[in-house]
């Protein structure tokens, strides 16, 4: 039987805005029982926490700082508590700094808000959840991790992003591993790997050859149709598999070339400035709700 969202209990960290909004908002469509949303900005996540709810879906949110381990700790404590382990867990919350070299960025700034909240707090997370998930045997669940395109290609201006989603994505892709080899394959992770989203933390990067900025609309929808079928990785467009094929095949220098002269993609930071506004959701439509 094909695992879906209906009924399950999902929970979405960076839920208030973006990417994040739209995962809730599928969830609410799909009827799932309860959506979890946590987020930093509590203001925004009461405004997308009163625009999901009447649809059948219980809204639950919570203040949470992913970057604190007590926090986390924290917010996963209670979720337990009150016997909502996660059917669908959802790794969303990140954020980008760019458009400088490595030695004009400043660590406190840049390095550890990045490092802490792309790459390890998707790890605390999962670690706080995945012993209950896995005991909730033989009930399938799903993890979604949000990586990019940047954590399998090197790229100029954005090298402490690109290094905290290589992080992410061979951490996702080893507790993959970890789960089907030692029996607990009812826990499915995806890592999910797109190039540049329209959400507006990227505002000015320009996407590749070939190789669009994503609405952040298709973006979702790839993601979830892999979560929902359990696929280990997906990456979109088809464009960032070929550049991951190209540069294993072709020698470093090689792929130089052939990344910025022809693909463009050392460049594609240049005319980055970062978030100019927060993007308007739709909310789901009233036609399947739930009684």
């Amino acid at each position: 039987m094909a695992f879906t969202v209906s009924h399950a209990r999902v929970l979405v960290t960076g839920g208030a805005s973006g990417m994040g909004r739209l995962y809730a908002q599928r969830a609410v469509q799909e009827q799932a029982a309860s959506v979890t949303l946590w987020d930093i900005d509590a203001l925004t996540l009461d405004a997308t926490a009163s625009a999901l709810s009447g649809y059948g879906t219980v809204i639950h949110t919570r203040v949470v700082d992913v970057s604190e381990l007590d926090d986390v700790r924290s917010a996963a404590t209670h979720e337990l508590d009150e016997g909502r382990v996660p059917d669908v867990l959802i790794n969303n919350a990140g954020i980008v700094r760019g458009n400088e070299y490595f030695w004009n960025t400043d660590s406190e700034r840049d390095t550890e808000p990045t490092m802490r909240i792309n790459a390890i707090a998707p790890m605390h997370i999962t670690r706080e959840f995945l012993p209950a998930m896995i005991s909730d045997a033989p009930w399938e669940k799903r993890i979604l991790n949000v990586a990019s395109a940047a954590g399998t290609l090197s790229n100029p201006r954005m090298s402490v992003y690109a290094a905290s989603k290589w992080a992410l994505i061979g951490w996702s892709d080893s507790v993959r591993l970890e789960l089907e080899r030692s029996g607990n394959a009812h826990v499915r992770i995806t890592t999910f790997c797109p190039s540049y989203v329209a959400t507006g933390m990227f505002e000015g990067a320009r996407g590749p050859l070939m190789t669009p900025v994503l609405s952040p609309d298709i973006a979702v929808a790839r993601a979830w149709q892999a979560m929902l079928a359990g696929k280990p990785m997906r990456r979109t467009p088809w464009t960032v598999g070929l550049a991951s094929t190209l540069k294993g095949v072709l020698p470093q220098r090689a792929w130089d070339v052939v990344a910025d002269r022809v693909f463009s993609v050392y460049s594609s930071m240049d005319e980055y400035t970062g978030r100019v506004a927060t993007p308007r959701v739709a909310e789901p439509t009233r036609e399947e709700e739930r009684s």
